[in-house]
């Protein structure tokens, strides 16, 4: 069976690796990390000067989800900062699908230029993977809707231009029938950012919205149908969108330390029985997370939806990413834990940033149990757990 992805796909992924070799600085890396924000301004225009970008949003231009996935997937690789630029190709997506033509003439071409980001208002407090529950409350006022409520885990809040915003606008049917979507510009007045520090050094937000008033036509989809409108970005954010192959620099990282890392028995750590047996599997677990993502990419450029294989690639490769964590701190001891900028630091800090973001991974996009009841319901068949 021929697994590759065809010349204009192999010939596009050059284009994304010439990219990243002469535009992935040192410099921009440890901006990312030093600051907590995932995303770089300069980084994201440089892309779409490229003509990268346009091709990054599903459903628009002359490129297709495969291509999509190839520079997510890349960009990962590589450990670019595109947490950021991700969430912001998938609102475009969104945007895309289903918004207005004054959002696909105005919204869209921001950002598609780099220079304007998005962030996600869905969770709460109470309520991060029930997110049918959520309270944030959406009233109409004429022309107008007034939002009360406040979100959670808002990342790049503090940066972005606009958040996707999930609101209740109908308290009186069943909890997934009267939900609405909006794009709602984050300088409109009533929106407060709060910072929230976070084990793996990255940054997110609570963000309060006290008698926000936005006009209808910032409105996504149909009134009460914003279950829907989110389920379109949860299909993409889930695999194609990227976070399915996080320990691929970490074992790019692992070995290059372990190659220079002097070994009890007088050889290098690279050559211990246990770790060749650990970066091998590694190696062999990150491939499958790539063919499972690129399953799921395959069936978004045949015109599907991959709800069910996006929740597989993801489950899959964040877990293995824990467990690869796990066992690169086993071999690295004590100096496993020391971070960036440590004399001594295993990897240069990297075993200690990933032991720290791998369980953050398993959380954002749905949660490993969410993610495990989809495969479970939809795939095996099994009764409804909730």
């Amino acid at each position: 069976m021929d697994f590759s992805l065809g010349d204009r796909a192999e010939f596009f992924r050059d284009e994304v690796r010439n990219f990243l070799a002469e535009h992935l600085t040192t410099e921009v890396v440890e901006r990312m990390h030093s600051t907590g924000t995932f995303d770089d301004k300069d980084f994201n225009v440089a892309l779409a000067e490229a003509g990268l970008l346009a091709g990054a949003v599903p459903g628009y231009g002359d490129r297709d989800p495969i291509e999509l996935y190839i520079l997510f997937n890349e960009l990962e690789k590589a450990g670019a900062p595109y947490d950021g630029l991700a969430v912001t190709m998938l609102v475009a997506g969104v945007v895309n699908a289903v918004g207005t033509d004054l959002h696909r003439d105005t919204v869209l071409p921001q950002l598609l230029s780099g220079r304007s980001s998005c962030c996600l208002g869905y969770s709460e407090p109470d309520y991060g993977s029930d997110l049918a529950a959520i309270t944030t409350r959406a009233v109409r006022d004429g022309d107008e809707w007034i939002i009360d409520g406040q979100k959670m885990w808002t990342t790049m809040a503090h940066e972005a231009e606009w958040v996707i915003l999930l609101t209740r606008t109908n308290p009186d049917v069943p909890k997934h029938k009267g939900l609405t979507m909006f794009l709602v510009p984050m300088d409109t007045p009533g929106i407060e950012v709060q910072p929230v520090p976070t084990m793996a050094s990255e940054r997110t937000n609570a963000t309060f919205y006290d008698g926000v008033r936005v006009d209808d036509g910032c409105r996504l989809g149909e009134v009460d149908d914003g279950w829907a409108v989110m389920g379109i970005a949860l299909a993409f954010e889930r695999g194609v969108m990227g976070g399915t192959n996080p320990a691929v620099p970490l074992l790019r990282h692992v070995r290059s330390w372990a190659a220079k890392t002097p070994a009890p028995d007088g050889g290098t750590m690279l050559n211990d029985p246990l770790m060749l047996e650990r970066t091998a599997r590694t190696a062999i677990a990150n491939q499958v997370s790539q063919l499972l993502t690129l399953r799921a990419a395959w069936i978004a450029a045949t015109g599907g939806l991959p709800g069910l294989e996006g929740s597989m690639a993801k489950l899959y490769a964040t877990e293995r990413y824990q467990q690869t964590v796990r066992w690169f701190q086993q071999m690295a001891g004590a100096e496993g834990l020391l971070s960036f900028g440590t004399d001594g630091a295993a990897a240069d800090g990297w075993i200690d940033y990933d032991g720290r973001h791998s369980p953050v991974t398993t959380i954002y996009g749905g949660t490993t149990e969410i993610n495990r009841n989809n495969v479970a319901e939809r795939h095996l068949g099994l009764p409804r757990s909730r």
